[in-house]
C-alpha cells in the first residue's frame, strides 16, 4: 500500500464524516424553522382560534376541545334535550340568559347558542373552577327523578342544564360561560372568533 492509497481512504472518510455532520446540522436548523410555522403555545394560550369539525358528532354526544387553556364542550343536543331545557325555566337562576357577562351579545334566549342543536360551553364550573361531568341521562338514581340531563359538578354539587344554565340555590353563582364562536360551514365552527369576523 502506498501513501496515495492512504490519502484517498482518509479523504473519503473525512468527506463522509463532514457530510454526515453537515446533514445533522441542516436537520437541526430546519426542525425549529418548520416548527415556527405552527402557532406557539403562548399564542394558543392567548386565544388563538380553534376550528372544530362537528360533522361526526352524534346526537347526544359531547366533544371537548382546548381554547385558551380551557376545555370547551361542543354538545349536539337531541330534541328531547331541547325540550328538557324548556321545562327547566322555573328551576334555573337566569332562564333567559340575561347576564351578558356569561356569553357574547349575539347569544340570547334559553338555548344559549347560535344553532339550537349545538351547545358550545366553557367546561369550567363558575363556583371554584372544577370541571363538571356531562350527565345527559334522564333521572339517574344519583341525581334524582327531576334530573333532565345536563352537567353536574362533583366538587360541590352545582348543577347545570343542557344549555349550561345553573339551577337555583346552587354553590355556582352563574351559568357556564359561552365563548365567542362562529360557524364557518355546516360542518365546522371556530371557537374564539365572533360571526362578524368571517
Amino acid at each position: 500500500m502506498n501513501n496515495g492509497d492512504v490519502s484517498q481512504s482518509r479523504r473519503r472518510f473525512l468527506i463522509g464524516a463532514t457530510s454526515v455532520v453537515g446533514g445533522v446540522g441542516v436537520v437541526g436548523a430546519a426542525v425549529p424553522f418548520v416548527a415556527s410555522w405552527n402557532p406557539s403555545a403562548k399564542a394558543k394560550a392567548a386565544g388563538a382560534p380553534v376550528t372544530v369539525n362537528i360533522s361526526k358528532i352524534e346526537p347526544g354526544q359531547q366533544i371537548t376541545v382546548e381554547w385558551r387553556g380551557k376545555p370547551v364542550w361542543v354538545v349536539r343536543r337531541t330534541e328531547e334535550m331541547l325540550e328538557g331545557i324548556e321545562k327547566l325555566n322555573d328551576r334555573v337562576r337566569d332562564p333567559q340568559s340575561e347576564d351578558t357577562a356569561q356569553q357574547p351579545a349575539y347569544i340570547e334566549g334559553i338555548y344559549r347558542s347560535i344553532k339550537d342543536e349545538y351547545a358550545v360551553l366553557v367546561g369550567i364550573c363558575t363556583h371554584l373552577g372544577c370541571s363538571p361531568n356531562y350527565r345527559p341521562e334522564v333521572a339517574p338514581s344519583d341525581l334524582g327523578e327531576e334530573w333532565l340531563g345536563g352537567f353536574y359538578c362533583a366538587c360541590h354539587g352545582s348543577r347545570y342544564d343542557m344549555a349550561g344554565r345553573v339551577y337555583s340555590n346552587q354553590p355556582a353563582p352563574s351559568n357556564l360561560e359561552v365563548p365567542p364562536y362562529r360557524y364557518d360551514s355546516d360542518d365546522t365552527l371556530t371557537v374564539g372568533l365572533d360571526p362578524e369576523n368571517v
